[in-house]
C-alpha cells in the first residue's frame, strides 16, 4: 500500500517620538538582555517588525526582559491585518529570536515547550514540519506557502527573526492550506523598527558545540549600502553544520545562506528581495524495529536473521527476490488473501500460517538487551536535499492608507532518500506564485475599516518517484545490521519497479477579499471569502513501475508501457468570520468560524490520477473556535485560552502521512508575564482528542501489523516479512496514535545585571498508543531543560543541558501506517554550548 503517504496601542505625536527614543535607549537591556550586557558597547536597533501586506510598519512597544515573547508587535500573519496576536480572534504565538537563543532552540521539536498544540511526533527522525493541534502542519516563508515538507530536510530555524506558530487553517488572504495549522518564518530583515535603514554595519559569528559531535558555525550582518547613491538595506546570515549524532549511521551535514534586501525605488514604492539556500544531508531515521511492550518497558529485543533470498548474489534482495519468497507468495501478505482465516484482518494470521511460510520466520532467534542508540539505519542510507526559496516584492503607497504589493516567490527542492530496509523517493519539484495584495482604510463615525483584496496564481510542478512496495521493517536485525539477508535493492538504484512515478503540474487562481470593522464601542469583526480554482496534470510513466502495481497505484486497463495521463479542474470556498470584543476590563472574547480548502498532496508535491479523475484534488475542512486573551499589568502579562473543534469535511481522498482526514477537538491556554526587567515565564497547555474520522466512518484502517498484533504467536515466526491488513476502527481505538491528549510545559529565565542568566524548561506528556490496534503504549514522560549564559562586552557564552532528568522516552514514527513496527527512542541527557561575538 502505498506511503499515502496578529494593533499594538499605537502611540502618536510626542508620546511616539519619546517612545522611539526609550526604546532606542533601552534596546540592549531588554530585547538584548538575553545575549548581551546591559554594558554593551553600543545599542542595537529595535529589530524590524515583519511588513504587514500592505507594507505598513510602527513603532514597537518595548518591555524590557520579555526576550520579545509578549505580543506587542503587529503581526501579519494570521489575517494580514496589523494587529497584535491578543487582537487576533484566533490561537497563535510567537517564539521570537531572543528567546530561541536564551533557551537554546534549534530544531522544531524545541517549540513543544515554547507554544502550546505544538507536539510533533517523527517523521522518520528528520524536523520538517510541526504537527500543530495534532495534524500535520504547513510551512510559510513571510506569509508564502512553501512546499510540503513532512520529513524531507530538516527546516532551518537559525536564519528566524521570529517564528509564528498558528494553529487552524490560515488566512482567506494566503490560499489552500492544512486545517491543523502552520509556522510562519520571518526572516532578518534589512530594516530598523523606524522604517529606515541602519546608520552602519552589525553582525555577529556564532559557534555552536555539543554532544556526539555537534559543530555549527553561524554568522550574519545587517547593514546600509550604496549603489550609485541610491540608499538600500541588507541583512545575510550563514550556517554550517557538520555533525554527528547519538545515533549510530546517523549524521548531519547542513549548508545554509540567506539574504534580505531592501530598497526605496521612489518615495511611494519599496522593493524588498532575497531569499535563502539550504544543502542538506542527512539520513531518515524509522528508530527502532521489531517492536514489543517489553522492548518499550525493558529494552528487550528479539534477535535472529532472516532466510537467505539473495538469488543473484548482488548482496541485495530485490522485488522479483522478495516475490518469489513463501513459495511464491511474497513477504508482504494482505490479511488472509494468502493465509486463510476469512478476514483481512491481524486475525487472519496464526501460528499455524506463520510455520507453513518459512520466509517469514527467523534463523536462529533469540533476545537481547538493545542499546537507544542503534537503530534502522544503514551505513549507506541517505536523505539528500537542496532548498533554493526566493522573493521579490514590490509595495506601492498611494494616498491616504491605499496601498498595493505584489509579491513573487519560489520555492524548489531536490531530493534523494533511501533507505536499506525498502523504502526510496527521488523529486524535483517547485512552486511559483505571484500574489498582489491591495489594502485600504478608512474612518466612519463608528468604526475603523479595513480592506484587502487579493487575486493570486501559484504554479507547482513536480517530477516525483518512489520506492515502498516491499518495506521490511522486521527483517533487519539491529543488533547485527544490514547485509544480504536484509538489504533491499532500490529503485532508485535499478532504474525500475518502481511504486509511483508521476510528473505533473497544477495550478492555482485564486481570488480573496478580507475586510476588518473595529468599531469604536469595542466590537471588532474580521470576515473574508476565497475561491480557489485548481486545474491538474498529472502523468504516470507506467514502463517505470513495477507492473504487479500498476493497477492498484495507477489504475486498471492502462498496460505496463507508455505512459497514463489524467487531467482535472476543481473549484472550492474558502471563508472566516470572526467577532471579537474589546473589554473595558481588559479582556478580549472572540468567535472564529471558517472553512478552508487544501491541496491533498503527497511528500513530493505530488498527485497522484486517481486524485484527479474522482475530483479529489481538494479537501474541505471546517473550523469552530472559541477563546479570551487579555492583557495586563502594563502588557507585561499576556494569557489566552482558546477551545476548538476543527473537522476535515470533505474526505474523498487523503495521503495517510502528509494530510489525514481528521477530527480535532481541545483546549489551549498560554501565559506569559515579564515579571521585571530580570525574570520572565511562561506557561501552556494542550489538551486535544484527535480522532480519524476517514477511518472510524469507515469502520477499518490499512496498517502494517506488528508483533503485538498476533497474541499467543512467536514474533519471531513473523519479523521475516510484512504483514499488514485492515485494523478494525471503533470509536474506542479512533483516536490518532502518537499524539498525546495532554501536553503541559513551563519556562522560566532570569537575567542578573552583571551578564549572568539562567534559563529552565518543563514539559510533561501523556502515555500514548504507538498504533490504531492500541496493542503497545509509550510511556508518560518528564522532559527538563536547564541553560545559563554570560554576556561580556561583545562576547555571550551560553551553556546547556537537554534532558536534565535523563528520561527514557519514545516518539510514535509514521504511526498512521507503521506504528506497530517501528518507534523512536529519544535522546537522552546531553549538552551543548554556543559562543558568539557582536560586533
Amino acid at each position: 500500500m502505498p506511503r499515502l503517504d496578529h494593533r499594538t496601542s499605537t502611540v502618536t505625536g510626542q508620546r511616539a517620538r519619546r517612545a522611539l527614543m526609550l526604546a532606542s535607549m533601552l534596546t540592549c537591556v531588554s530585547l538584548s538582555v538575553p545575549a548581551f550586557a546591559a554594558d554593551a558597547p553600543a545599542p542595537a536597533p529595535v529589530p524590524a517588525p515583519e511588513p504587514d501586506p500592505a507594507g505598513e510598519q510602527k513603532p514597537d512597544i518595548v518591555v524590557q526582559g520579555s526576550l520579545g515573547a509578549l505580543p506587542l508587535k503587529d503581526v501579519g500573519s494570521v489575517f494580514g491585518f496589523n494587529k497584535t496576536l491578543v487582537e487576533t480572534p484566533r490561537s497563535a504565538s510567537t517564539v521570537s529570536k531572543e528567546q530561541m537563543e536564551r533557551f537554546g532552540i534549534t530544531q522544531i521539536y524545541d517549540l513543544v515547550s515554547q507554544a502550546p498544540g505544538t507536539f510533533t511526533s517523527s517523521f522518520f527522525g528528520t524536523g520538517g514540519a510541526l504537527d500543530i493541534r495534532g495534524a500535520p502542519s504547513d510551512v510559510y516563508y513571510r506569509g508564502m506557502l512553501r512546499l510540503d515538507n513532512p520529513g524531507n530536510y530538516s527546516t532551518p530555524i537559525g536564519a528566524a527573526d521570529r517564528i509564528d506558530i498558528v494553529r487552524g487553517p490560515a488566512s482567506v488572504i494566503y490560499g489552500p492550506s492544512k486545517i491543523g495549522g502552520y509556522m510562519n518564518f520571518v526572516p532578518k530583515t534589512a530594516r530598523a523598527a523606524n522604517g529606515t535603514y541602519a546608520p552602519e554595519a552589525k553582525g555577529d559569528i556564532q559557534l555552536d558545540l555539543g554532544s556526539w559531535g555537534r559543530k555549527v558555525l553561524k554568522a550574519s550582518v545587517t547593514g546600509p549600502g550604496k549603489v550609485g547613491g541610491h540608499e538600500f538595506g541588507y541583512s545575510l546570515y550563514g550556517e554550517l553544520e557538520d555533525s554527528g549524532s547519538y545515533y549510530r549511521n546517523v549524521f548531519t551535514h547542513n549548508a545554509l545562506f540567506s539574504a534580505a534586501f531592501d530598497t526605496d525605488i521612489t518615495p511611494n514604492l519599496l522593493a524588498e528581495f532575497g531569499g535563502t539556500f539550504q544543502q542538506y544531508h542527512s539520513v531518515q531515521n524509522s528508530g527502532w524495529n521489531r517492536v514489543t511492550q517489553d522492548l518499550i518497558d525493558n529494552g528487550t529485543y528479539i534477535t535472529g536473521q532472516g532466510t537467505s533470498l539473495d538469488t543473484n548474489g548482488d548482496g541485495k534482495i530485490s522485488r522479483e527476490e522478495a516475490y518469489a519468497a513463501n513459495g511464491g507468495n511474497g513477504l508482504g501478505w494482505f490479511g488472509s488473501f494468502n493465509c486463510g482465516g476469512g478476514t483481512a484482518t491481524a486475525a487472519g494470521y496464526t501460528a499455524a500460517c506463520f510455520r507453513g511460510a518459512k520466509d517469514f520466520n527467523l534463523v536462529n532467534p533469540g533476545t537481547t538487551h538493545l542499546s537507544m542508540r542503534d537503530t534502522l539505519t544503514g551505513p549507506n542510507d541517505k536523505l539528500n536535499n537542496t532548498q533554493k526559496t526566493a522573493y521579490f516584492d514590490l509595495t506601492w503607497k498611494g494616498g491616504g492608507d491605499l496601498k498595493i504589493k505584489n509579491q513573487l516567490f519560489y520555492d524548489g527542492g531536490i531530493n534523494l532518500n533511501e533507505n536499506a530496509y525498502g523504502f526510496a523517493q527521488a523529486f524535483n519539484s517547485y512552486v511559483i506564485e505571484d500574489k498582489i495584495v491591495a489594502s485600504d482604510s478608512f474612518d466612519t463615525p463608528f468604526a475603523k475599516i479595513s480592506l484587502q483584496l487579493s487575486p493570486s496564481l501559484r504554479y507547482t510542478h513536480f517530477d516525483f518517484a518512489d520506492d515502498y512496495g516491499v518495506e521490511l521493517w522486521n527483517r533487519p536485525d539491529i543488533t547485527v545490521g544490514f547485509n544480504a539477508q536484509s538489504t533491499r535493492l532500490l529503485s532508485t538504484q535499478s532504474g525500475n519497479d518502481y511504486s509511483d512515478y508521476v510528473r505533473g503540474h497544477y495550478s492555482d487562481f485564486g481570488m480573496a477579499g478580507l475586510v476588518d470593522i473595529d468599531s469604536k464601542v469595542g466590537l471588532d469583526l474580521i470576515a473574508g471569502a476565497r475561491y480557489d480554482t485548481v486545474h491538474a496534470v498529472s502523468t504516470a510513466l507506467l514502463g517505470k513501475y513495477d507492473p504487479t502495481n500498476i493497477a492498484g497505484n495507477v489504475g486498471a486497463g492502462y498496460g505496463s508501457t507508455g505512459t497514463a495521463t489524467a487531467k482535472g479542474t476543481q473549484g472550492g470556498w474558502s471563508w472566516n468570520t470572526s467577532l471579537s470584543y474589546k473589554s473595558p476590563i481588559g479582556l478580549i472574547p472572540y468567535i472564529t468560524v471558517s472553512r478552508q480548502q487544501t491541496v491533498v498532496a503527497g511528500e513530493g508535491s505530488e498527485l497522484y490520477l486517481s486524485n484527479i479523475l474522482s475530483g479529489n484534488v481538494l479537501g474541505e475542512s471546517n473550523l469552530l473556535e472559541g477563546g479570551v486573551k487579555g492583557e495586563f499589568l502594563n502588557k507585561k502579562l499576556y494569557a489566552a485560552v482558546s477551545v476548538y473543534k476543527q473537522k476535515r469535511t470533505q474526505a474523498g481522498a487523503e495521503s495517510s502521512l502528509t494530510n489525514q482526514i481528521l477530527q480535532t477537538k481541545g483546549v489551549e491556554a498560554e501565559v506569559r508575564w515579564s515579571v521585571d526587567k530580570h525574570l520572565l515565564v511562561t506557561g501552556s497547555y494542550t489538551h486535544m482528542n484527535v480522532i480519524n474520522i476517514g477511518a472510524l466512518t469507515a469502520g477499518s484502517y490499512f496498517n502494517y501489523f506488528g508483533a503485538a498484533d498476533f497474541p499467543g504467536v512467536n514474533p519471531a515466526l513473523t519479523f521475516g516479512g510484512s504483514q499488514f491488513g485492515l485494523v478494525p476502527i471503533t470509536k474506542a481505538n479512533a483516536n490518532r496514535p502518537g499524539e498525546p491528549k495532554n501536553v503541559v510545559s513551563a519556562t522560566a529565565t532570569y537575567a542578573f545585571d552583571n551578564g549572568i542568566a539562567f534559563t529552565g524548561d518543563v514539559t510533561h506528556v501523556d502515555s500514548v498508543f504507538l498504533s490504531y490496534s492500541n496493542t503497545v503504549k509509550l510511556p508518560a514522560y518528564w522532559l527538563l531543560n536547564l541553560g545559563a549564559s554570560y554576556t561580556t562586552g561583545s562576547w555571550m557564552l551560553r551553556v546547556g543541558m537537554k534532558n536534565v532528568n535523563n528520561a527514557r522516552y519514545f516518539r510514535a514514527g509514521g504511526q498512521d501506517l507503521f506504528g506497530a513496527d517501528i518507534v523512536l527512542p529519544q535522546l537522552p541527557r546531553s549538552w551543548q554550548a554556543s559562543l558568539k561575538y557582536k560586533f
